[in-house]
Formats: structure tokens, C-alpha cells, sequence
């Protein structure tokens, strides 16, 4: 995206371990919920907000090849995911080529499900309790795996009512269905996702209304012909959603404060990783993530520079468990600029250098989090995280041809709230049609 600019100081290891190591959220609990915000807790973006972004980002960006311990060539690196919000994470590759993951019958094609007891669903499974998915990373942790469970039943729930419209034939509901839920999740993703993450100011300044629909205004991502995925995003700043993550969360009424990640060997029921069944009990209550029928849902935590403890001892790593010494190596090896250099470039105030901390040149991660501490106070991202993710994202809608953005420019979702659709009402659309 900015491939003029040189990439940031080498710093030794050391450095970045010390850098990473200072970024530990002092508050052992996290901000545990208990119905008022704790000083780190961000009101203004719920908890299911992280997620829904761990969500997009499963959905558009995939390299299993790349390496922390080695310089990555950027030119050579491939995204095995479509840079589309096409949900290629739920569809896979459809259901000719992967037909394990769909299930045929009076109500259509709909996605396969799997159940834990009469009152409650889980992601499909196999013998070896395996997900069958798309994308296996929607399984990492248990909120995510159930918003991927709840992206799957609005497909059916959607799926319901193609098959009861007669002007439809049967030749097209599957696709239409998923046209359908493609655009709602679209919109969500532009009009609720992205405008609470970039913040208003930087939303206007990349969106603007019409009477032929939506003008998108993206200067600095300019792909030549399709739309691609910048390392500066997918390596720096849409990580910014980290700092998001609460160390304990509330699952419903009586599953509560659970951490995201326990170091080591734990019970099933002592923290929210995945890759496993979902526990009996463990259904999400929606409304302590999204604010449904006047709910006060858990907040996300500020976007800063600190991070949740159970982020230092990520299970399943022997080592580099550090999520921030990760996310700062995967940055060095790709020869990310200096947040400072990007910042020039975007001709936006650059931080002072006892804002930013004892590297300057600051990596970028660690600025773009900073940025949004000091500029934004932590509510959003400042204006050069703001412009990246906002621009990216909303360039590939407006780049995917078969996204309403493209087809239908000026189409609302056909849905009690319209315009003001956003991921309240998507979950209020499942919840009511099941």
C-alpha cells in the first residue's frame, strides 16, 4: 500500500520482547463485566464487535506459508482467502466441491449444524469432533465459533423464506440465498463494523450518499485491476482488534467470567478456547454482546496499547506464545514501515516520541494502537489506522462484482430497519426465525 516508503529499523529481538512485554494489561481480570464499565472498558463498541472483526478478517485473509523466522518476500506472499466479504469462510468453495458441510431437504440447502441437546447447536463436527468449515480458524475460540453458528442458521433462516417465494425456482435458491445473506453481512460490515471502528470523522471522509448510492473515497488503495490484500493491513492495522479483547467475558447467565485463554493444560470449562465442542450450557446470550432490545452488552476494551494476559500464552505454541512479540516479528519480517513514516505520508500529525514509547522509528502495530490511544482516547482508531482499515475494506466492496455495492447501488436491506440495518438487527433476524 505504501511501497515507497523503507521499511522500519531492524530492531533485535530483545527489543521487541521487552516492547511486547510492556504491553500487558496491569488489571488481572481483564475489566471483568459486572454491568458498569471498568476505566479500559470502551462503551462505545460492544464486545461482539471484536469477534464480528476476527470474523471479517477469517473471511478475507488466509496465508499458511509465511514464516516468523525468516524475511518474507511481500510480492510472493499469497492470500489463500478471497479479498472479498464474500464469506468464502462459511460457503467454502460451495457445495458441488464440498458438499460435507450442506445438508438437503424440504426447506432447501441449507448449512449443516450440529446439536448438543434439544435447546441448543454447535458447529458441525466429525467423529474426531473436528468443525467442518470453510475456514478451521472459526473455530479458535468460542465466540467466534458461534458467530460462525450464527452466520450459518441466518443462511437458513434466509433460506426459509427463498423457498417459500413461488417466483423463485429451485434451480436458484441456494444462490440466491446466498446472495441474500452476502448483502446483509456486507452492509453490517460498512455501515456498523467499519463506521464504529474507523470513527465518524474518518467515515465521512471515505463515504458519502448519493442519490446513485454510495461514493467511496479511497486515495491511498488503489489496486490496478483486482482487489488485493496490503501487508500494512493485514500485518499491522487490522490487528488493532488485539487490544479489543476483554480478559474475561460473560457467556450468558450462568456461564461468566471466563478468560478468552488459560495458559497450559485446562478444564473444558475453565476459559473459551476452541477447537472443541461446544460445553453443555454454553450457548451465547446475544444481548451481553450486541445491544438487542435495550440490552447493555459487555464492552470491548480500548484500542490501545495493552492487551489482555491471556494473550502472552497463547495454548498450543511451544513457542513465541506472545501474541503481541507475533503480531511485532510479522511486522519486522515483512518490512512494514514506521508508523511515523506512514503517518507522514498520509499527511496526518505525527505522535510525539514520548507518546509512542523506546522505539522510534515506532514498528507500525505498535504505533497505529498508540494513535488511537492518544488521538482517539481509545474509542476508535486514530486517523492513519482509521484511513488504512477504512480504506482496504471498504475498497473491496466497492471492487467485488458481485456485492450490492456493484449490482444494486442503491439497494437498503428489505428488513423492518432498513437502512439502519446493523448487527443488532442480524442477530434479532436469527433469533426471531428460529
Amino acid at each position: 500500500m505504501f511501497r515507497k516508503l523503507p521499511p522500519a529499523p531492524h530492531y533485535a529481538r530483545e527489543q521487541l520482547s521487552a516492547l511486547a512485554a510492556s504491553m500487558q494489561d496491569d488489571d488481572p481480570a481483564g475489566g471483568g463485566w459486572g454491568g458498569m464499565p471498568a476505566p479500559r472498558d470502551n462503551p462505545a463498541i460492544p464486545a461482539g464487535y471484536t469477534y464480528l472483526g476476527q470474523f471479517i478478517d477469517h473471511d478475507i485473509t488466509f496465508d499458511p506459508a509465511s514464516s516468523l523466522e525468516r524475511q518474507n518476500d511481500v510480492d510472493a506472499l499469497t492470500n489463500f482467502r478471497s479479498p472479498r466479504l464474500d464469506l468464502d469462510s462459511i460457503y467454502g468453495s460451495g457445495p458441488v466441491d464440498e458438499p460435507f458441510q450442506y445438508v438437503r431437504g424440504t426447506r432447501g440447502l441449507q448449512m449443516l449444524v450440529g446439536r448438543i441437546n434439544d435447546r441448543e447447536f454447535d458447529l458441525p463436527r466429525n467423529t474426531e469432533q473436528v468443525a467442518l468449515l470453510g475456514d478451521p480458524r472459526n473455530d479458535e475460540n468460542i465466540i467466534v465459533a458461534q458467530l460462525q453458528l450464527l452466520i450459518l442458521q441466518l443462511h437458513d433462516r434466509i433460506g426459509r423464506e427463498v423457498v417459500g417465494d413461488a417466483t423463485i425456482p429451485p434451480e436458484r435458491h441456494f444462490s440466491e440465498t446466498q446472495r441474500r445473506v452476502r448483502w446483509l453481512y456486507q452492509w453490517v460490515v460498512m455501515h456498523d463494523y467499519v463506521k464504529r471502528t474507523v470513527g465518524p470523522e474518518t467515515f465521512g471522509k471515505l463515504v458519502n450518499k448519493t442519490d446513485g448510492g454510495w461514493e467511496i473515497t479511497r486515495p491511498h488503495y488503489k489496486p490496478r485491476n483486482n482487489a488485493y490484500m496490503p501487508v500494512e493491513f493485514s500485518a499491522a492495522a487490522f490487528r488493532f482488534g488485539h487490544s479489543q479483547i476483554r480478559g474475561v467475558y460473560d457467556l450468558n447467565a450462568n456461564v461468566t467470567a471466563r478468560p478468552i485463554f488459560l495458559p497450559g493444560d485446562v478444564g473444558e470449562t475453565d476459559d473459551l478456547r476452541g477447537f472443541r465442542p461446544l460445553p453443555d450450557g454454553w450457548t451465547i446470550d446475544w444481548p451481553l454482546f450486541f445491544p438487542i432490545d435495550g440490552s447493555t452488552p459487555q464492552p470491548s476494551r480500548l484500542i490501545d496499547a495493552r492487551l489482555a494476559p491471556g494473550l502472552f500464552q497463547l495454548p498450543g505454541f511451544a513457542s513465541d506464545a506472545s501474541l503481541p512479540l507475533r503480531n511485532l516479528l510479522r511486522g519486522q519480517s515483512l518490512g512494514l514501515p514506521s508508523g511515523q513514516d506512514v503517518a507522514k505520508h498520509l499527511r496526518v500529525d505525527v505522535l510525539a516520541d514520548a507518546d509512542v514509547g523506546p522505539l522510534v522509528p515506532t514498528p507500525l502495530w505498535f504505533y497505529l494502537l498508540k494513535e488511537a490511544e492518544v488521538v482517539a482516547n481509545g474509542e476508535h482508531l486514530g486517523p492513519v489506522g482509521g484511513r488504512i482499515v477504512g480504506e482496504v475494506i471498504l475498497g473491496m466492496l466497492e471492487m467485488d462484482p458481485t456485492g450490492w455495492l456493484s449490482i444494486e447501488p442503491t439497494w437498503v436491506p428489505p428488513v423492518p430497519a432498513g437502512a439502519d440495518f446493523v448487527m443488532s438487527d442480524l442477530v434479532s433476524l436469527v433469533r426471531d426465525g428460529t
